[in-house]
């Protein structure tokens, strides 16, 4: 796509030195960058969680999730594959929408991502504590000895990713080979050493009804634990072969992930002593359920197994936490070249690593560590900001495919027009399922955002500011408004049924017509922005020529990767098209000989 002279003549004053990505990550990278981000503490305390608030129905609690995430998967694969850029789900709405929708679910991308990694070190020293009794205060809260020990984690997982994209990928495959074989090995060992079939009987098979198997979706750690996929779309911006390979990883880890989840419960469900849930399953509790499996293994007289999960809860969590560190500089990378957010959170160092959104993800990733005292309500918030960033994807892909119908599509999604709105609605179903309470905290996180996107614009702190597209996302107050209302007027809570548990939510409409209002309301909200959408001509200025940037060694500034950044302060990015400096490489190895796969 041309550039127009305008475009060129402000060549040197809008593109800022120094903000290629290298493309050096190749398949097996890029799925085992999703796999460790499946694989994390999910597995860890997902089943205990889910068996408590649904009773043995958690199975179909997990095919509920599985069935949900895949829809979403599906979405990203073909978005992933068709737009290859750098914190990917944080900038296709941005491109179908423009400016107030693409900071929105730009934020509500990083807001995912970067409290992911404070909730994976929460994990690990929640199941250290069982033995490292100093570690917690009685209430979950971390003593001070434990907050030193968390923010020493965030720093090391920091550390790493400014070694370079190249380490980060070998650290992250290695860690997921492990990451993967524990469990596994988990389920094969208490499959065939203590299985009790009987066990699946007991208390019927949803002691909770049907609002319990729905409520554990959002918040007993299912989602979360399913959530992670997308991180090959965040780092397409450094993939080698992203049209082929990114399609193939987001939809083969998840599919990978639901089925170890998914045998995981059953095995663990199978493998309880009946004394543990003699008073139902929401009072199931045995002797060292701080670290659940570690502890059943120990109960049940595999103290062998114990061990190794002891150290697998230092090992998996870190693995996905390091992943996320770098999703969260990679997204507010993306949130810069759009304009939402300063330029320096584009600026790379000598490994073009995005150095300055590494250190303000590691200062809010220590920050988190004091507000939330649990790993259940940490989990809960970041699955909802996660399905509502997910959110963005299917009105995007509804959109791209009017706006941008002529480019090439690697992997076409059948069905897409059916999928594309079924996959929003059951966004709309996760977010409600989370329950009021926490959509409230949500509530508030989105208005900082909203507050320092604000300030970005007004103090005029990026020079590539957008124009103002409230048009086309004139639909998304109402959105959010109004799920939040039907949350409030709903049924859930963070830690279950409004029933059962009191968090403000009125329970005023009655079951299975609020599942109605969500779907139907979602699908309202779907056709309405559509409707909306930036016109034809719009969209393709915003993506500019994303094709420029595949097959080159980076992602590169000059006439590619700034030009999706670009918007109506100047009508394209302020990109000189023969800029040489700003295209050369910044270090000698960026002419290096292509790297072998990670």
């Amino acid at each position: 796509m041309a550039l127009s002279s305008h475009s060129a003549s402000g060549a040197a004053r809008g593109a800022p030195g120094g903000i290629a990505l290298k493309r050096e990550i190749g398949f097996i990278g890029l799925t085992w960058s999703s796999m460790g981000s499946i694989i994390g503490s999910g597995w860890l305390f997902g089943a205990l969680y889910a068996a408590q608030a649904a009773g043995t129905a958690a199975l179909l609690s997990w095919g509920i999730g599985a069935i949900a995430i895949i829809i979403l998967a599906l979405v990203h694969a073909e978005l992933g594959g068709t737009y290859p850029v750098a914190g990917g789900t944080g900038r296709f709405p941005h491109y179908a929408f423009g400016s107030v929708a693409g900071a929105s679910f730009g934020w509500f991308s990083y807001l995912q991502a970067v409290a992911v990694a404070p909730i994976e070190v929460y994990a690990a020293i929640k199941y250290a504590s069982v033995h490292l009794t100093w570690l917690q205060k009685s209430n979950g809260t971390l003593t001070w000895q434990g907050l030193l020990i968390a923010i020493g984690m965030m720093a090391l997982f920091t550390l790493i990713n400014f070694l370079g994209v190249r380490w980060l990928a070998f650290t992250n495959s290695a860690a997921t080979w492990w990451k993967l074989a524990v469990p596994v090995f988990v389920i094969i060992v208490l499959a065939t050493t203590h299985f009790h079939g009987s066990n699946f009987g007991a208390g019927g098979f949803a002691p909770s009804g049907t609002e319990g198997v729905l409520s554990a979706v959002s918040t007993s750690g299912i989602m979360f634990a399913l959530l992670g996929f997308e991180q090959a779309d965040q780092l397409a911006g450094e993939a080698r072969n992203p049209q082929k390979d990114i399609p193939r990883a987001v939809i083969g880890s998840i599919l990978i992930g639901a089925l170890v989840y998914m045998l995981l419960q059953v095995v663990f469900i199978a493998a309880l002593p009946s004394s543990s849930f003699a008073h139902g399953w929401a009072s199931l509790s045995f002797k060292g359920d701080a670290g659940p499996f570690a502890g059943l293994a120990s109960l049940i007289g595999l103290s062998w197994l114990g061990a190794i999960l002891y150290i697998d809860a230092i090992i998996s969590p870190s693995g996905t936490g390091l992943i996320y560190t770098t999703a969260s500089s990679r997204v507010s990378y993306g949130l810069s070249r759009n304009g939402y957010v300063p330029p320096l959170f584009e600026k790379t160092d000598k490994r073009r690593v995005p150095w300055f959104g590494l250190l303000v993800a590691f200062v809010i990733g220590c920050i988190a560590f004091l507000p939330f005292p649990t790993w259940k309500s940490l989990v809960g918030f970041v699955t909802s900001a996660s399905v509502l960033m997910y959110a963005g994807a299917p009105l995007a892909f509804g959109a791209l495919r009017q706006q941008d119908r002529d480019r090439y599509r690697p992997f076409k999604l059948g069905g897409g027009s059916i999928i594309s709105p079924l996959a929003f609605m059951v966004s709309g179903l996760v977010i409600y399922w989370s329950g009021w309470d926490t959509l409230q905290k949500l509530g508030f996180a989105i208005v900082i955002g909203y507050l320092l996107i604000g300030a970005n614009f007004l103090l005029k702190l990026n020079p590539r500011l957008p124009r103002l597209d409230w048009k086309a996302a004139q639909w998304l107050p109402v959105y959010l408004i109004g799920l939040g209302t039907i949350s409030w007027q709903g049924r859930y809570c963070s830690a279950g049924p409004a029933s059962t548990t009191q968090c403000f939510a009125t329970n005023r409409i009655p079951q299975w017509w609020d599942l109605a209002i969500v779907l139907v309301f979602s699908l309202l909200i779907y056709f309405w922005a559509m409707a909306v959408r930036l016109p034809d001509e719009q969209a393709l200025t915003y993506i500019g020529d994303v094709n420029a940037q595949i097959g080159s060694a980076d992602e590169t500034a000059p006439e590619s990767a700034v030009v999706d950044a670009a918007t109506s302060s100047a009508p394209l990015a302020e990109v000189a098209a023969g800029d040489d400096a700003a295209a050369a490489p910044e270090d000698p190895a960026a002419t290096d000989p292509p790297p072998t796969e990670p």
